[in-house]
């Protein structure tokens, strides 16, 4: 530095540290505004669903909750079959959907020739796009009549003696709501994977390859455990997607408020009951019972949410976690 700049330098008055920019202050505080107001509108519909619900209380929360009854008629209302019912029509759908969904994003990341990506691609984007009632129309005229014949007998004969695949094969039931359901949510969980795996840094996939690993192998043993936090919670979302779904599930699942252990028999679910019966309520008592169902459905959303959250972080402490 020259003489001059130093002398310069030293006749400049130093300059008092500048305040928060009065914008950025605004737009900090106009995102805690909108977080917030997350919060206020969950607490919301919390209360207001517990206002309404308040009559079930005269049945008591346990018999509410258990109870396997319901009959609006006679005053009997048991949320069991309705809450077995979404758990098993989701359970359901995850098994099939979450292996075909993965399979495919790997097609479509890693394996797939490039004039097929974009034709797989386009049909997965399709999918999503589809609106729930002309799903259950297929499933009601399509679907279903393939299950009463001849899926359902074939499952019968060859694994009758478990006792999901027991039962006359009628077509509608527990079934053909999970396939729904797993047609359904398969675009959210494979599009949720397919960006998962774009994130995977390509020196893994090539040191793995250089070892000597096969294709495949580099796929198993570098890409999936790296992508093994975000599929995770690309499931979970599909599954919290597959316990709110209405209209599908209703047109297709046979609408009978019981328990049973057979995918073919008639079940019930929280949202569809909810969706036919709202209507319909003309007591005090039978809409306080479905907006206890209604809350019972939010509370198991909230739980699926955290579990998510926890679930992520715990498998993200493994291989995946590791090298980040």
């Amino acid at each position: 530095m020259l003489p001059s700049d130093v002398a310069l330098a030293a006749r400049r008055p130093d300059r008092a540290p500048r305040g928060p920019n009065p914008a950025d202050r605004a737009w900090s505080v106009g995102l805690h505004v909108l977080g917030g107001s997350i919060l206020v509108l969950a607490g919301l519909i919390t209360v207001e669903l517990e206002s309404v619900a308040r009559p079930v209380r005269q049945l008591g929360l346990v018999n509410y909750l258990f109870g396997s009854a319901w009959d609006p008629v006679s005053g009997l209302f048991g949320a069991l079959p309705f809450i077995y019912g979404t758990l098993v029509t989701s359970a359901v759908a995850m098994a099939i959907a979450l292996p075909v969904s993965v399979g495919l994003a790997l097609f479509l990341s890693e394996m797939g020739t490039k004039r097929l990506r974009p034709i797989v691609g386009f049909a997965i984007e399709t999918l999503a796009a589809i609106p729930s009632v002309v799903y259950g129309l297929w499933g009601l005229f399509v679907l279903v009549p393939l299950l009463r014949d001849p899926i359902q007998p074939f499952l019968g004969k060859w694994l009758g003696f478990i006792p999901l695949f027991k039962g006359p094969p009628i077509g509608l039931g527990f079934l053909a709501a999970g396939i729904i359901l797993a047609v359904m949510i398969l675009p959210t969980i494979a599009s949720v994977t397919i960006e998962v795996l774009k994130t995977v840094p390509e020196p893994l996939k090539e040191g793995a390859l250089s070892l000597g690993a096969t294709r495949w192998e580099a796929i198993r043993m570098a890409v999936l455990p790296y992508a093994r936090p975000g599929i995770v919670g690309a499931a979970l979302l599909g599954l919290a997607r597959a316990l709110g779904e209405t209209m599908a599930v209703t047109m297709v699942i046979g609408n009978s408020p019981e328990i049973h252990a057979s995918l073919f028999a008639p079940g019930y679910t929280l949202p569809a009951v909810i969706a036919n019966e709202f209507a319909e309520a003309v007591t005090q008592l039978h809409t306080g019972a479905l907006a206890g169902l209604a809350l019972v459905l939010f509370g198991l959303t909230v739980l699926l949410n955290a579990g998510a959250r926890l679930l992520v972080h715990a498998v993200a402490r493994g291989p995946a976690g590791a090298q980040t």
